[in-house]
Protein backbone atom coordinates (compact mmCIF):
# COMPACT_ATOMS: atom_id res chain seq x y z
CA UNK A 1 0.00 0.00 0.00
CA UNK A 2 1.54 3.11 -1.72
CA UNK A 3 1.69 6.33 1.44
CA UNK A 4 -0.25 9.14 0.14
CA UNK A 5 1.44 12.80 0.06
CA UNK A 6 1.02 15.05 2.66
CA UNK A 7 -0.20 18.40 1.11
CA UNK A 8 1.87 21.72 2.09
CA UNK A 9 0.95 23.59 4.11
CA UNK A 10 -0.81 26.57 2.88
CA UNK A 11 0.07 30.17 3.81
CA UNK A 12 -1.67 31.83 6.24
CA UNK A 13 -4.63 33.79 4.70
CA UNK A 14 -4.93 37.32 4.87
CA UNK A 15 -7.55 39.19 6.68
CA UNK A 16 -9.10 40.65 3.89
CA UNK A 17 -12.78 40.62 1.86
CA UNK A 18 -12.58 37.77 -0.61
CA UNK A 19 -15.12 37.30 -3.79
CA UNK A 20 -15.72 34.41 -5.72
CA UNK A 21 -16.05 35.25 -9.06
CA UNK A 22 -16.80 32.11 -11.99
CA UNK A 23 -14.48 32.14 -15.49
CA UNK A 24 -14.74 30.19 -18.84
CA UNK A 25 -11.71 29.12 -20.62
CA UNK A 26 -10.98 27.45 -23.72
CA UNK A 27 -9.68 24.39 -22.66
CA UNK A 28 -5.63 24.47 -24.10
CA UNK A 29 -5.56 27.98 -22.15
CA UNK A 30 -6.51 25.96 -19.02
CA UNK A 31 -4.27 23.21 -19.73
CA UNK A 32 -1.19 26.06 -20.04
CA UNK A 33 -2.67 27.49 -16.81
CA UNK A 34 -2.56 24.63 -15.03
CA UNK A 35 1.14 24.05 -16.23
CA UNK A 36 2.51 27.43 -15.01
CA UNK A 37 0.37 27.00 -11.51
CA UNK A 38 2.75 24.21 -10.87
CA UNK A 39 6.18 25.04 -12.80
CA UNK A 40 6.01 27.97 -10.82
CA UNK A 41 4.74 26.44 -7.39
CA UNK A 42 1.51 28.65 -6.88
CA UNK A 43 -0.74 27.13 -4.29
CA UNK A 44 -4.05 27.45 -6.81
CA UNK A 45 -5.07 28.84 -10.15
CA UNK A 46 -6.91 31.61 -8.23
CA UNK A 47 -3.37 32.90 -6.91
CA UNK A 48 -1.56 32.39 -10.30
CA UNK A 49 -4.64 34.58 -11.87
CA UNK A 50 -4.84 37.13 -8.91
CA UNK A 51 -0.84 37.89 -9.44
CA UNK A 52 -1.53 38.24 -13.28
CA UNK A 53 -4.62 40.51 -12.67
CA UNK A 54 -1.94 42.64 -10.40
CA UNK A 55 0.46 42.99 -13.02
CA UNK A 56 -2.21 44.11 -15.88
CA UNK A 57 -3.65 46.85 -13.88
CA UNK A 58 -0.07 48.02 -13.26
CA UNK A 59 0.59 48.82 -16.37
CA UNK A 60 -2.82 49.98 -16.55
CA UNK A 61 -2.30 52.47 -14.06
CA UNK A 62 1.23 53.69 -15.45
CA UNK A 63 -0.01 54.15 -19.12
CA UNK A 64 -3.14 56.36 -17.30
CA UNK A 65 0.04 58.28 -15.50
CA UNK A 66 -2.09 59.75 -12.84
CA UNK A 67 -1.90 57.95 -9.99
CA UNK A 68 1.35 57.67 -7.59
CA UNK A 69 3.09 54.95 -7.37
CA UNK A 70 6.55 54.02 -5.53
CA UNK A 71 9.12 51.79 -7.05
CA UNK A 72 13.22 52.27 -8.15
CA UNK A 73 15.31 53.87 -11.05
CA UNK A 74 18.16 51.41 -11.58
CA UNK A 75 20.88 52.80 -14.22
CA UNK A 76 24.25 52.02 -15.06
CA UNK A 77 27.01 54.71 -15.92
CA UNK A 78 30.24 55.24 -16.94
CA UNK A 79 32.18 57.23 -14.01
CA UNK A 80 35.12 58.30 -16.29
CA UNK A 81 32.87 60.34 -18.11
CA UNK A 82 33.60 63.65 -17.51
CA UNK A 83 30.65 65.95 -15.36
CA UNK A 84 28.32 63.10 -15.81
CA UNK A 85 27.74 62.77 -11.30
CA UNK A 86 27.14 65.83 -11.10
CA UNK A 87 24.82 66.26 -13.68
CA UNK A 88 22.71 63.28 -12.13
CA UNK A 89 22.98 64.86 -8.81
CA UNK A 90 21.73 67.74 -9.89
CA UNK A 91 18.99 65.82 -11.67
CA UNK A 92 17.63 64.30 -8.75
CA UNK A 93 17.96 67.63 -6.77
CA UNK A 94 15.44 69.10 -9.10
CA UNK A 95 13.26 66.47 -7.98
CA UNK A 96 13.82 66.56 -4.40
CA UNK A 97 9.80 66.29 -4.10
CA UNK A 98 9.93 62.52 -5.95
CA UNK A 99 13.68 61.30 -5.05
CA UNK A 100 13.77 59.34 -1.69
CA UNK A 101 17.22 57.72 -1.63
CA UNK A 102 19.64 56.31 -3.56
CA UNK A 103 22.44 53.84 -3.23
CA UNK A 104 25.84 53.54 -5.30
CA UNK A 105 27.85 49.94 -6.06
CA UNK A 106 30.86 50.36 -7.55
CA UNK A 107 31.07 47.81 -10.60
CA UNK A 108 34.45 47.19 -12.84
CA UNK A 109 35.61 48.86 -15.68
CA UNK A 110 34.74 52.37 -14.37
CA UNK A 111 30.88 51.86 -14.16
CA UNK A 112 28.92 52.46 -10.95
CA UNK A 113 25.43 51.10 -10.89
CA UNK A 114 23.14 53.61 -8.80
CA UNK A 115 19.40 52.60 -7.37
CA UNK A 116 16.76 55.44 -7.17
CA UNK A 117 14.27 54.76 -4.26
CA UNK A 118 11.04 57.04 -5.71
CA UNK A 119 7.87 58.27 -5.56
CA UNK A 120 5.30 60.11 -7.27
CA UNK A 121 3.30 60.42 -10.17
CA UNK A 122 3.63 58.19 -13.01
CA UNK A 123 4.36 60.66 -15.60
CA UNK A 124 7.09 62.57 -13.44
CA UNK A 125 8.79 59.54 -12.79
CA UNK A 126 8.91 58.57 -16.55
CA UNK A 127 9.90 62.15 -17.38
CA UNK A 128 12.56 61.79 -14.31
CA UNK A 129 13.68 58.34 -15.81
CA UNK A 130 14.08 59.34 -19.52
CA UNK A 131 16.16 62.45 -18.25
CA UNK A 132 18.87 60.21 -16.84
CA UNK A 133 19.02 58.15 -19.37
CA UNK A 134 19.55 60.42 -22.23
CA UNK A 135 23.03 61.43 -20.30
CA UNK A 136 25.97 60.93 -22.10
CA UNK A 137 27.75 58.26 -20.37
CA UNK A 138 24.72 56.37 -18.99
CA UNK A 139 24.41 53.20 -20.48
CA UNK A 140 21.13 52.25 -19.11
CA UNK A 141 18.34 53.65 -16.98
CA UNK A 142 15.12 51.12 -16.00
CA UNK A 143 11.91 52.26 -13.45
CA UNK A 144 10.26 49.53 -11.93
CA UNK A 145 7.17 50.42 -10.00
CA UNK A 146 4.33 48.98 -7.54
CA UNK A 147 0.94 50.00 -7.03
CA UNK A 148 1.88 51.04 -3.23
CA UNK A 149 3.26 54.18 -1.22
CA UNK A 150 5.67 54.75 1.41
CA UNK A 151 4.05 56.16 4.73
CA UNK A 152 5.02 59.22 5.97
CA UNK A 153 7.85 59.11 8.66
CA UNK A 154 7.54 62.87 10.38
CA UNK A 155 4.94 65.16 10.78
CA UNK A 156 5.48 68.06 9.02
CA UNK A 157 5.86 70.66 11.84
CA UNK A 158 5.85 74.44 10.52
CA UNK A 159 8.99 76.03 12.50
CA UNK A 160 10.13 79.31 11.91
CA UNK A 161 14.03 76.95 10.01
CA UNK A 162 11.92 74.57 8.66
CA UNK A 163 9.66 77.42 6.98
CA UNK A 164 12.68 78.89 5.71
CA UNK A 165 13.88 75.84 4.29
CA UNK A 166 10.81 75.01 2.22
CA UNK A 167 10.58 78.33 1.00
CA UNK A 168 14.32 77.99 -0.41
CA UNK A 169 13.24 74.32 -1.98
CA UNK A 170 10.41 76.07 -2.99
CA UNK A 171 12.63 79.18 -4.89
CA UNK A 172 14.71 76.40 -6.64
CA UNK A 173 11.69 74.19 -7.77
CA UNK A 174 10.09 77.10 -9.75
CA UNK A 175 13.55 78.74 -11.05
CA UNK A 176 14.01 74.84 -12.30
CA UNK A 177 10.56 74.78 -14.17
CA UNK A 178 10.15 77.47 -16.56
CA UNK A 179 6.83 77.06 -17.11
CA UNK A 180 5.96 77.67 -13.78
CA UNK A 181 4.13 81.14 -13.52
CA UNK A 182 5.30 83.44 -10.96
CA UNK A 183 2.21 83.54 -8.78
CA UNK A 184 2.82 83.12 -5.11
CA UNK A 185 2.28 79.69 -3.72
CA UNK A 186 2.40 77.26 -1.04
CA UNK A 187 3.79 73.75 -1.20
CA UNK A 188 1.32 71.21 0.18
CA UNK A 189 2.89 67.62 1.60
CA UNK A 190 0.24 64.77 1.32
CA UNK A 191 -0.17 61.71 3.11
CA UNK A 192 0.84 60.00 -0.40
CA UNK A 193 3.99 61.75 -0.63
CA UNK A 194 3.55 63.79 -3.09
CA UNK A 195 3.42 67.74 -3.47
CA UNK A 196 0.95 69.74 -4.96
CA UNK A 197 0.76 74.01 -5.24
CA UNK A 198 -2.54 75.95 -4.02
CA UNK A 199 -2.68 79.78 -4.56
CA UNK A 200 -1.13 81.22 -1.32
Amino acid sequence: MSARARPEPRPAARHRPVSRISMSLPEGLLTELDGMVAERGFFSRSQAIGEMLQQFLLEHKRERGEDVMVGTVTLAYDNGVRGLQQQLADLQRRHIDEVISSLHVQLMDRQTMEVILVQGPVRTLERFTDALRCRRGVICAKMHLIAALIPQLHPFIDTPQVADQRHVADQRHVADQPHVTDTPHAALRLRDGATQLAPG
